[in-house]
């Protein structure tokens, strides 16, 4: 199984919101492999989502997160405010790297959030190969995972390619988790059926031959 998660409006350079319109023509499984459509949408900082529900809506999981491309910092109680209040989102049910001080966070808060609205957070593997550039994001990870195991909170392990050689590249993240020894049953991608099951998403049966 493949989630593909491209950048919503307000990152530059990406996709026009027409491009969520013709998701459903896709086939939902290839040489069977099951495709899921996803979306990385911004957080902006009203607190509202960059991508309209009318595209939403043709999305099979969104993602939330901060992006400095599109978000000013708003201190940590207003910009935890903003991405809570994107979470609510029934598509929603990850937000991505959570863990440059850049844009603060209360993460008793977020992770409390995460737990009522069952949403995942997510350990970024770029985030920690870009560390310099991503202020206390080792710090801010490891109290965002010791809450996560307090509060038996689910996390999503990504490599956040970018590119085709970096997908499946979870080298930093699994040494992370493995010092700070985390529970493996709040991992989600570990297991194809406890993942569809946090996500809501149901057996796929079309299968289109190349």
């Amino acid at each position: 199984m493949i989630g593909i998660s491209e950048h919503g409006p307000g990152i530059p350079g990406t996709i026009d919101p027409f491009y969520y319109l013709n998701l459903e023509i896709i086939p939902s499984t290839i040489d069977d492999i099951e495709i899921l459509h996803g979306c990385e949408i911004n957080v902006l900082n009203d607190g509202n989502l960059s991508l309209e529900q009318k595209y939403i809506d043709y999305l099979d999981y969104a993602i939330v997160g901060i992006h400095g491309q599109c978000y000013s910092n708003q201190g940590k109680t207003k910009n935890t405010d903003n991405l809570i209040s994107c979470m609510k989102n029934d598509k929603v049910c990850m937000v991505s790297h959570p863990d440059d001080d850049k844009t603060p966070l209360d993460y008793e808060r977020l992770v409390n959030a995460a737990k009522e609205y069952h949403v995942a957070l997510e350990v970024n593997n770029s985030s920690l190969v870009k560390e310099k550039y991503r202020l206390n994001c080792y710090d801010n990870c490891r109290t965002m995972l010791s809450l996560c195991q307090k509060y038996h909170v689910p996390i999503i392990v990504s490599s956040d390619a970018h590119d085709p050689s970096w997908v499946g590249k979870f080298d930093l993240a699994i040494k992370l988790l493995e010092e700070i020894d985390f529970d493996e049953e709040l991992i989600l991608n570990n297991d194809i059926e406890k993942l569809k099951s946090f996500m809501n998403i149901k057996a796929h049966k079309t299968i289109y031959q190349n």
